[in-house]
């Protein structure tokens, strides 16, 4: 797939429903925005992907993306049976499972989580009991397991059941041959989170780079699990080195993506970081850096999702 190709793709919100996005809920800082737990924007991503279309865009050699149920889903599909790449919200079985049915009645074999956050892991439970092998760092697990308090979703997690934490774990990489395909599963150092991994479909070469890399959108930074802004651009220089000129690129949030996006991507993550850094050191405020825009180049563009240019502003802030 060329660049011109994965362009043509629609840019589909991963909830799928404008309305939701029109609130401007989803990842607002704390100190942005104040939240009750029980408005808190946890509530109502999982409350809006009960309903949730999701869409199935095929690929090269039996992978597909699924699109609709929290961040991008891979799926390789074969004699051996399915391999999910991260299994959505779980309120979204019913939708996630005609979409796999749609591909094929094969059963799914493994599911390989590719962080700890709830719009990538709630769907391990039911698809455990499907028959999936559950694979993660153990970083992942450790946060599955356990109570984490995301302040910047004004949410706690409780631990999660014994039936939905991962049974296959490694530390830095793991591979595994299904169906024919080669897997690479890499590690990142803390960059989204503390446990983030990247998933390389090596004969197709397709890269499934989760949550480090968000195409045309704003990222979140999870500060909460270690993650970072520093890490976030070693982490898109790591993807940019591991794609080739024909890469697919599954993205953890937006469109398709390509070498080229990584790039963009990457660029807008240093500048913006640069400019706040300058600001903060020159003893600005938050509100004075805010006030200062700096991310006013990319707005257009990266601004267009859940998180706002003064939204970034912030995460960005805390890091420097």
């Amino acid at each position: 797939m060329n660049a011109q190709q994965s362009n043509t793709i629609s840019r589909r919100r991963f909830l799928g429903t404008a309305g939701f996005l029109a609130t401007g809920l989803w990842l607002a800082p704390k100190n942005l925005f104040a939240f009750q737990e029980a408005t808190s924007p946890v509530v109502t991503i999982i409350n809006a992907a009960k309903t949730a279309k999701v869409t199935v865009t095929p690929l090269r050699k039996n992978i597909s993306m699924l699109e609709g149920s929290g961040g991008n889903i891979a799926v390789l599909n074969g004699p051996e049976g399915k391999l999910m790449v991260d299994g959505g919200i779980g309120v979204s079985k019913a939708n996630v499972l005609e979409a796999l049915n749609s591909i094929s009645a094969n059963p799914v074999k493994f599911l390989i989580n590719t962080h700890w956050h709830f719009d990538h892991t709630f769907g391990n439970e039911w698809l455990h009991g499907e028959g999936a092998t559950i694979v993660a760092q153990d970083v992942t697990k450790k946060h599955l397991e356990s109570t984490v308090r995301v302040d910047d979703w004004n949410y706690t997690f409780p631990p999660m059941p014994k039936a939905a934490l991962p049974t296959m774990v490694y530390s830095k990489e793991h591979k595994m041959n299904f169906n024919g395909e080669a897997i690479h599963i890499s590690t990142y150092k803390p960059s989204h989170t503390d446990g983030d991994s990247s998933v390389h479909f090596a004969n197709a070469d397709i890269l499934h780079v989760a949550d480090t890399f968000w195409n045309g959108y704003f990222p979140f930074v999870d500060y909460s699990t270690g993650g970072s802004i520093d890490g976030m651009i070693a982490a898109s220089k790591q993807n940019i080195a591991r794609a080739g000129k024909d890469t697919i690129v599954i993205p953890g949030h937006g469109p398709l993506g390509n070498k080229a996006d990584l790039m963009e991507f990457h660029e807008m993550l240093v500048t913006v970081r640069e400019k706040v850094a300058s600001l903060k050191q020159a003893g600005k405020s938050l509100d004075e850096i805010i006030a200062a825009k700096p991310t006013e180049k990319y707005d257009a563009k990266y601004g267009g999702f859940v998180i706002s240019g003064k939204m970034f502003t912030n995460l960005v802030y805390k890091g420097v």
